[in-house]
């Protein structure tokens, strides 16, 4: 059990290492995007940040510019109210109320960021004291500058006089001061959190780079690899291809001498007998005949009855040599053998038209050419197999047959206007009549060529190489249709 478990954790494993394998330019890829999307979230997650830093630090030197301006602003109320005090003219009194305009204008503007919630509570208190020290400090300087002149004089910009002690001008100064400083610092503070930011950010980014571009440079190698291998397999693919198809040629070469072996052992069996049949046979029913027909004659007045029985066998006899003849005819015809193919196609025809009730029309060399035995036999019986179809399928009334020579070739060409042959009859496997004419065409080196009609019937192209021998004969005309009857 612990074997078996051994193995089954092994397997695992194997096929785990085999699918991180196959799949790691997708893991890598995959990581790559996952790595780039973080990255560019924290990257934009500091930006953020950043942009947010340099907002409050801009906000703090304004709010530290804003105070000094008012610091400014108060020694120049102070300033004023001397030299009114000194030289007693209105425009230094216009001066200290331009001021103290000035003032107030600042003061709503820093009371707006103090009161936005920007800044803490110590500091918000801290400033509305000052606000308030400062007010009394314009009221009392107003009622100052009016006691000091002898006529009365339009205060009205610098607010309402106050009798109230103006408060020490070392505190308010200590209390902007304080006010500056911390502004200062929380500018400082800020600008250094986004420095650090930056730093990180761009180490951020400096590591993403670095990251994906060892990720890339992964990937490309893994492609590499599949790539190489995926060569390697298609070399071997073609490699298997091609001995695959060296073998399915040395095959067919094998089949087609061999069917032309086969072929030629039936002829030469076909030969050999219809020889037989034509001596032995022939011979028997020869004698036989000529041994019935005598006695036939011996007894034809004295014993009528055995003569009519005898006539009978006669009879009998002819039709077993007819049959005999017949059948000698269909495996090695005389007629091919004695007078050539021209003859032995024109007999062929004639006889089928007789059988048939066909109109024949032939177009077939007026003299006989010489071709060697093997062409002439395949040539005889594809004709021969494709008038014995049409005879049983096609259900015909006319055939036409041809046959020409030129150029080191021989084509033979059969027709019929009979129902025609479909696309589905030249799929089939079981048509051997259809098979068995073209490995016999194959077998010589010719082209076997079947194909529907027009309009309709089935029209047959054989082409062979003829022999040297062979000489061009001119087609006759076409003759006359005639038709015969059985």
């Amino acid at each position: 059990m612990l074997n078996v478990s051994n193995t089954h954790r092994s397997g695992a494993t194997v096929r785990l290492s085999d699918w991180m394998r196959n799949r790691s330019w997708a893991i890598a890829m995959t990581v790559a995007i996952v790595i780039t999307v973080g990255g560019l979230v924290i990257l934009e997650t500091a930006r953020q940040r950043i942009a947010a830093e340099y907002e409050t630090a801009l906000e703090a030197r304004d709010v530290t510019v804003q105070l000094s301006t008012l610091a400014s602003q108060l020694s120049r109320l102070s300033t004023h109210q001397s030299d009114f005090l000194l030289t007693k003219q209105d425009s230094s009194a216009q001066g200290f109320c331009a001021t103290a305009v000035q003032i107030r204008q600042n003061e709503q503007q820093l009371s707006r960021f103090y009161r936005s919630g920007k800044a803490d509570s110590a500091e918000l208190v801290s400033f509305t004291q000052i606000v308030a020290l400062i007010d009394a400090r314009i009221g009392a300087g107003a009622a100052a500058l009016q006691r000091a002149t002898p006529h009365s004089l339009d205060l009205s910009a610098c607010g309402s006089a106050g009798e109230a002690n103006p408060a020490d001008a070392t505190l308010v100064d200590s209390t902007l001061t304080l006010l500056r400083d911390n502004e200062e610092r929380r500018a400082q503070h800020a600008l250094d959190a986004s420095r650090a930011d930056q730093r990180i950010s761009t180490l951020c980014a400096a590591a993403l780079s670095a990251l994906n571009i060892v990720l890339f440079i992964l990937l490309f190698r893994n492609l590499g690899i599949q790539m190489n291998r995926q060569a390697r397999v298609q070399r071997q693919l073609i490699t298997q291809q091609e001995e695959l198809d060296q073998l399915v040629n040395e095959r067919t070469r094998q089949l087609e001498a061999l069917g032309w072996h086969l072929q030629a052992v039936s002829e030469n069996e076909k030969t050999q007998l219809a020889r037989e049949l034509h001596d032995e046979l022939g011979a028997i029913l020869t004698a036989s005949k000529m041994d019935v027909a005598w006695a036939n004659r011996k007894l034809k007045d004295s014993a009528p009855d055995i003569s009519e029985k005898l006539k009978r066998a006669l009879a009998n006899l002819d039709q077993g040599i007819a049959l005999k003849r017949r059948i000698i005819e269909d495996m090695r015809p005389t007629v091919l053998a004695n007078f050539g193919l021209v003859t032995a196609l024109r007999t062929l025809a004639d006889e089928a038209a007789q059988r048939n009730n066909w109109t024949l029309e032939s177009h077939l060399p007026a003299d006989d050419i010489q071709l060697d035995e093997q062409t002439e036999i395949a040539l005889f019986r594809v004709a021969q197999e494709s008038l014995t179809n049409a005879a049983k399928y096609a259900r015909a009334s006319k055939v036409s047959i041809a046959l020409q020579v030129g150029d080191g070739e021989v084509a033979l060409r059969i027709a019929d206007n009979g129902v025609g042959i479909t696309p589905a009859d030249l799929q089939r496997t079981h048509t051997h009549g259809l098979l068995g004419m073209r490995q016999r065409v194959a077998a010589h080196g010719g082209r076997f060529d079947i194909q529907r009609g027009v309009p309709n019937g089935t029209d047959i192209h054989v082409v062979m190489p003829s022999a040297s021998t062979a000489t061009p004969s001119v087609d006759l005309p076409p003759s006359t249709p005639s038709r015969t009857a059985v």
